[in-house]
């Protein structure tokens, strides 16, 4: 979980919770046994509990930097503050969206100054180090190289991308799953009765508990955000000194979150019914009912990247060439989600769905590759027919590698009159596509490549 949002610094350097923080903070668990839903990390002996082990040997043979990558509200941050508090190391927090090279360069002089004095370590936490520039990441490479920091990065970002390869070459990368609702649903339960938390001032009503892991979709932060605003708001109401447990019912959760009434059941078959009915709206052209289907999905707080994967695979698998354009709307709108977030998400996706379902259809491109598939799966492969295979290193010549094969764009209209598939599949035909916007032009042209391509 992200939870420095309130966190403070003790005078001596480590990091604390400050008094009437939010729930998420005083939650933050404080030690590996309660962070939830990243067992991968966890196991003894692992990077990550030699990080976070007391002793000098712990410490000497744990690496020097850590990149830690996972979704929003996964245990990034947690993560950061036990290495932090383990064996009273200095924390110190930079944001990659406010932080700059000067920054990070007063970090690690205070650093070195510290470990000159036999003063204690220091773990530099950056978040969101993928806002960083590359400028910027390389000013932390003497610091990793050299120990003068334990460094722990924070991305949401895949750091292939979004970290420079001479700072990833010398980090530790951990990647942290997504949370589960189970995982959340024991985040939420312990936020309820924990001295830390709501101390058992309030009980959480099934529904109420459902509705509030759907709409976390996987965020411990935002769960335990929703689950304060909903008991505050009881709480506030019930006044001081009353001793009855509040319940926190759907009525309240909904309140907390500012959302309509709109429900899937508990056992999720409302949740893939509006799903399936989506997918099938879209399909069948049917704009009004698609954007229906979408509605009720935003509204009751579904997750927007799982809308908009299913938008992606609708343009795949339902428009195909018919209208080719439809999949670049669709992937542009679920880039475009995660970049601007929700509520102003569900323009862009109501763009793609109003594309998807308006376009004409064709699935011929998805057939073609199940049937190609469903023949390599029977072992109908055979041998790449030699003037196909790589003449470039030294002896194919010898062997007639690539000997008659023709360059295709020295040929009449770049169609070059040769065998492609081996002989075992000369005759197959995989691709038919339909009489369908597009489509229709790519059937033309295809006849005539063919009737090309059937005279070897």
């Amino acid at each position: 979980m992200d939870l420095f949002d309130a966190a403070v610094t003790t005078p001596d350097g480590r990091p604390g919770v400050r008094a009437g923080a939010p729930l998420a903070v005083r939650m933050r668990p404080s030690s590996l046994d309660e962070v939830a839903g990243q067992d991968h990390l966890l196991a003894p002996g692992s990077p990550l509990r030699r990080l976070v082990a007391p002793g000098e040997e712990a410490r000497r043979t744990a690496p020097s930097s850590v990149v830690l990558w996972g979704p929003p509200g996964t245990g990034k941050t947690t993560l950061a503050y036990l290495v932090a508090a383990a064996a009273g190391r200095r924390f110190v927090e930079l944001s990659g969206v406010t932080s700059g090279v000067k920054e990070v360069r007063a970090v690690v002089e205070e650093a070195r100054r510290l470990l000159a004095t036999g003063g204690p370590e220091t773990v530099l936490f950056i978040d969101e180090v993928h806002r960083f520039s590359s400028t910027q990441q390389d000013a932390l490479l003497p610091s990793v190289e050299n120990r003068w920091v334990t460094l722990v990065a924070a991305t949401t970002e895949n750091p292939s991308f979004s970290v420079v390869s001479p700072l990833l070459s010398r980090s530790l990368l951990l990647t942290l799953r997504p949370l589960t609702d189970d995982d959340v649903r024991v985040l939420v339960r312990r936020a309820v009765s924990d001295e830390r938390g709501l101390a058992g001032a309030v009980s959480l009503h099934q529904d109420a508990e459902e509705h509030l892991l759907r709409l976390a979709g996987g965020d411990a932060r935002k769960a335990l955000t929703i689950l304060e605003a909903a008991a505050g708001s009881l709480l506030d109401a019930r006044g001081p000194g009353d001793p009855r447990v509040a319940e926190v019912d759907l009525a309240a959760v909904e309140r907390a979150v500012d959302v309509a009434a709109v429900r899937y059941d508990r056992a999720g078959d409302q949740h893939y019914d509006v799903a399936s009915a989506f997918i099938k709206s879209m399909r069948g052209s049917d704009v009004d009912a698609a954007l229906h289907y979408l509605a009720r999905m935003v509204v009751a707080g579904e997750d927007p990247r799982f809308i908009a994967r299913r938008i992606v695979i609708a343009a795949a698998e339902e428009v195909g060439m018919a209208d080719p354009s439809a999949l670049q709307t669709a992937v542009a709108a679920a880039q475009a989600v995660q970049l601007i977030g929700m509520p102003e998400g569900r323009i862009v996706l109501a763009e793609a769905v109003v594309h998807v379902a308006t376009a004409p259809k064709s699935n011929a491109s998805y057939a073609a590759v199940d049937a190609a598939i469903a023949d390599v799966r029977a072992g109908r492969v055979g041998t790449v027919p030699a003037h196909l295979r790589d003449a470039h290193y030294s002896g194919a010549e010898r062997v007639g590698h690539g000997q008659g094969y023709r360059y295709a764009h020295d040929e009449a209209h770049g169609v070059a009159a040769q065998q492609y598939l081996p002989d075992e599949l000369r005759d197959a035909r995989y691709y038919t596509p339909s009489d369908r916007g597009f489509e229709r032009q790519v059937a033309e042209r295809l006849a005539r490549i063919r009737e090309i391509l059937d005279r070897t």
